[in-house]
């Protein structure tokens, strides 16, 4: 596996693996307003983002190019020390295999040695238990309860933090 720059293209695949709402905003919180999106919003929203060259949408593919995984780095700050995981991903059908476990190692080490990262960190849904297994093995520590917390679906869902540095 390898991660490479998003293309539009993947996007179709992406969204292919959510199924319902639900999966939908444990992936995307509220940066959507609508749901379902399609490919075009996805592929808008982020030629959206990346336009301040702080924003980088990564895919992970096999030997073959197959799409496996997704999830995007963004800089967090000015001095550009911190990076955001977000919009982390795998397609259903490899899940509990090590590939997001593997996606989030390259991404790891693409934010260390590319982005030139202190820290990387994340926020996940206390209540999405398979995200924080496996953000856990990854290396990410739980930090705490964050202050933020979305009601969706008339719930209150918790964030959790999580980060690592590179020392």
């Amino acid at each position: 596996m390898y991660l490479r720059k998003f293309l539009p293209v993947d996007a179709q695949t992406i969204l292919s693996w959510i199924s319902n709402e639900r999966e939908f905003r444990m992936w995307s919180a509220d940066r959507f307003s609508d749901y379902p999106i399609t490919p075009s919003d996805l592929v808008a929203h982020y030629d959206e983002c990346s336009s301040s060259g702080t924003f980088f949408p990564l895919t992970a593919v096999d030997e073959n190019d197959i799409v496996l995984g997704h999830l995007i780095l963004r800089y967090v700050n000015e001095k550009k020390n911190e990076v955001r995981f977000g919009f982390v991903i795998v397609d259903n059908k490899t899940r509990n295999r090590g590939v997001g476990r593997n996606m989030l190692k390259l991404a790891k080490s693409y934010a260390f040695d590319v982005l030139h990262a202190e820290k990387l960190s994340l926020a996940v849904f206390e209540n999405n238990l398979p995200a924080l297994k496996c953000y856990k093995a990854a290396g990410f520590c739980e930090l705490n309860k964050s202050n933020e917390a979305y009601i969706i679906f008339d719930e209150k869902w918790n964030c959790v933090e999580m980060s690592i540095s590179s020392t």
